[in-house]
């Protein structure tokens, strides 16, 4: 399904919007931190003077991302102007320094972990393609917050002695596949030979995923195409196409879209409900990924490319801009699919 570049800045308007309006935003708010004072109390600008908005401090970084992306792809599409002024006026030293403060406090270790921290990569990595002055000015801010990042999850990562297979933000493989294309873009080979042994570690030996298991209520993300998106990045082309039959092996060889279907949300207003908008979006992608590393004439391309575009046709479809609950963070996976983000 490709678009004409006056098509994508028309669709990515939409949802540029989405992120303007919602970035400033302070409330609602989901805070998540453990008390240790009253002095902990404060307001999530005070804590936070990056990442206050969105409703939760990972929606605010992957919004972020969102806006940088856009603005870096397009820089002549008519909300340009006004991301470029937020920006501005959120990453300034004053505010970097903040965001280092409250993620290096000691009691925060599982802070935002892995899921925030795997955007905050991301939007480090997004900086760093950027060659305009103020963004390399911007990546050099932010990078002590990607170090923590990686840090933090290669410390947990060492530890964790089995992988996380839910689909919401503790799952392992879909930040461990965020984290090894910033460590690629950011050229940290040894994090990257990490994560990719790491991820050998954890599915490897997979067979026979459970997808009819999948979804669960809440998901956002599927556990198994975010593993299989995952190993993608982690293998040859051979290698991989190996691996899927095994992990896989009731792939369709034909052009069928409905061997995984997209799901429907009963209520968007519900915040935990509204996941599942995300997990088409997610899916879609996630296929998409798949689909790219497979060989051109491998039987079951067409069915992995057939169920990736019924799942963004749908999700599209369904995305509705009447409750915050939604806008406030769907935009951004909006634009991680249709701007093919985690493709080469």
């Amino acid at each position: 399904m490709n678009k004409t570049r006056m098509e994508l800045i028309e669709l990515t308007a939409i949802y540029a919007d989405w992120a303007l309006e919602s970035i400033p935003r302070q409330y609602p708010n989901h805070v998540s931190l453990s008390l240790r004072g009253a002095k902990d109390l404060a307001e999530p600008r005070h804590n936070t003077p990056i990442f206050y908005g969105c409703y939760d401090w990972h929606s605010s970084v992957h919004s972020h991302w969102m806006l940088v992306r856009l603005a870096r792809l397009y820089p002549e599409a008519p909300y340009v102007d006004r991301a470029l002024a937020l920006l501005s006026s959120n990453f300034v030293p004053t505010n970097y320094v903040g965001e280092f403060k409250y993620l290096s406090a000691g009691h925060r270790q599982t802070f935002e972990r892995p899921y925030g921290l795997a955007w905050l990569l991301q939007l480090g990595a997004e900086l760093r393609q950027w060659p305009a002055e103020y963004a390399q000015a911007w990546a050099v801010g932010i990078e002590p917050l990607e170090q923590l990042a990686a840090d933090r999850l290669a410390k947990w990562l060492e530890k964790l002695t089995h992988p996380i297979r839910s689909g919401e933000h503790s799952q392992t493989a879909f930040a461990m596949g965020l984290a090894l294309d910033w460590s690629r873009i950011a050229k940290e080979t040894g994090f990257e030979t990490f994560l990719v042994e790491r991820a050998h570690d954890y599915y490897r030996l997979d067979r026979d995923a459970p997808l009819w298991w999948e979804p669960s209520g809440h998901d956002f993300l599927s556990p198994c195409l975010a593993e299989a998106d995952l190993m993608r990045r982690c293998m040859d082309r051979h290698d991989f196409g190996q691996w899927l039959a095994q992990f896989m092996p009731f792939l369709p060889i034909t052009d069928e879209e409905t061997w995984v279907t997209p799901v429907q949300v009963s209520d968007p207003a519900d915040p935990k409900l509204a996941h599942l908008d995300g997990l088409n979006l997610s899916r879609a992608w996630m296929l998409e990924g798949v689909a790219s590393k497979l060989s051109s004439d491998d039987p079951r391309v067409s069915s992995v490319q057939a169920a990736s575009i019924h799942h963004r046709e749908v999700a599209l479809a369904s995305l509705t801009d009447q409750h915050y609950e939604g806008t406030h963070w769907l935009g951004s996976f909006v634009t991680y699919l249709v701007t093919a983000r985690g493709i080469d």
